[in-house]
């Protein structure tokens, strides 16, 4: 029985591949029983949580009798319409032995893409924990293909976490958090405790994807933490199957790695978060020290005397990545002009560009406005 309940902080958890499922790649009903008390548990210290979910796949390939995963993505889209169901009567069958409704949220990046549609999906998370249901997000892979998809759940779960403006963000993954370097192959590897700021060192140490039935690594989790960061939302990394995991994260224990969100000096409104996450990047402009300066410490537009390359080929109002000389992105905006029009411009003084008649209506306007500029630092 479901009703309208009062508002409470927001948690979102998500639960990758290797977690949820045994070492034969089948659903692990035993830890979803847990999982559905630990939610319990947190419902009742006055959270609302949101489950996005991974293995639909995997689920796909055991109920199909399938034992090695197949490469080719009409037979993974296949595996996933088949395992989908599975997936989602596993979770409502766990949750209500708690008292808990579920609901399912398949979501793509062109679902996400356009604004109108991200904000119809805000809504409907709203609604469906103003009436106490617990979503279960997952990424639509039965339509899914390459140039659409997420191709991590960590990405699709810091979207559902801006969409719901969450408070916790917690990963549960198959290591204890964010290493100094991979712990399989260095014995002096040692677990960080908590980030503060995400640099190109942290990117360095994260490593690429440790299970064959996930399709996520640790990067992807901390290029999820630096735009939850920029949110304002804190995200704890934490081994999945550590005791009362869940309960301990939200409760502000030491869990794993904490992803630590300080006040922003500039503001994040809903907008720049969709620019954040909600579509692709098509490109890179790298900028100057001193454009860096003016958008980081300042909180300024870019403009095109602080651009000196363009990495990639994207277009008027494509979303693209912000980077210093070093590589490092440090934002992420919507291009006022495209990459062919930026190129000509690289490296040009203001009086250069004036004096281009093509290059002339960037003489003065921003290349990306602050009001549509996401800073990561």
């Amino acid at each position: 029985m479901t009703g309208e309940v009062a508002a409470g902080r927001r948690l979102v958890v998500k639960i990758g591949s290797s977690t949820l499922t045994t070492s034969e790649s089948s659903i692990d009903y035993a830890f979803l029983d847990d999982l559905a008390a630990q939610v319990a548990a947190v419902r009742e210290a006055g959270w609302q949580p949101v489950i996005v979910t991974s293995a639909a796949i995997a689920c796909g390939l055991e109920a199909l009798g399938v034992a090695k995963r197949p490469t080719d993505m009409p037979s993974l889209q296949a595996a996933a319409s088949v395992g989908q169901s599975a997936l989602a009567t596993a979770y409502a069958e766990a949750f209500a032995k708690q008292g808990i409704v579920t609901s399912t949220v398949l979501l793509t990046r062109r679902d996400t893409a356009d604004r109108t549609a991200y904000l119809h999906a805000r809504d409907t998370f709203g609604k469906l924990l103003d009436w106490g249901v617990v979503p279960i997000v997952n990424e639509n892979d039965t339509v899914s293909v390459e140039q659409i998809r997420f191709g991590d759940n960590d990405t699709l779960a810091a979207l559902a976490a801006c969409l719901i403006d969450a408070d916790l963000m917690v990963i549960l993954s198959d290591i204890d958090g964010l290493y100094t370097a991979n712990p399989a192959r260095d014995p002096d590897a040692r677990l960080v405790e908590r980030v503060d700021r995400i640099d190109g060192a942290i990117l360095a140490s994260a490593g690429g994807a440790g299970s064959s039935v996930g399709s996520g690594g640790m990067q992807t989790k901390v290029k999820a933490a630096r735009v939850l960061m920029a949110a304002g939302i804190p995200m704890v990394i934490a081994y999945g199957r550590r005791l009362n995991v869940v309960v301990d994260a939200a409760a502000g224990k030491g869990v794993g790695t904490l992803f630590a969100a300080p006040e922003r000096p500039h503001e994040i409104t809903p907008r720049k978060l969709w620019i954040a996450l909600g579509d692709s990047a098509r490109g890179t402009v790298k900028v100057d020290e001193g454009a860096k300066n003016a958008l980081v410490e300042h909180g300024k537009s870019l403009l095109a005397v602080g651009v000196r390359s363009v990495e990639g080929s994207f277009g008027l109002d494509d979303i693209v990545d912000v980077a210093d000389f070093s590589g490092h992105v440090f934002a992420r905006g919507r291009a006022s002009a495209g990459s062919d029009l930026l190129e000509l411009a690289a490296g040009r003084t203001r009086e250069e560009i004036a004096a281009n008649a093509i290059l002339a209506p960037l003489a003065d306007g921003p290349v990306i406005h602050r009001d549509e500029l996401v800073l990561f630092e």
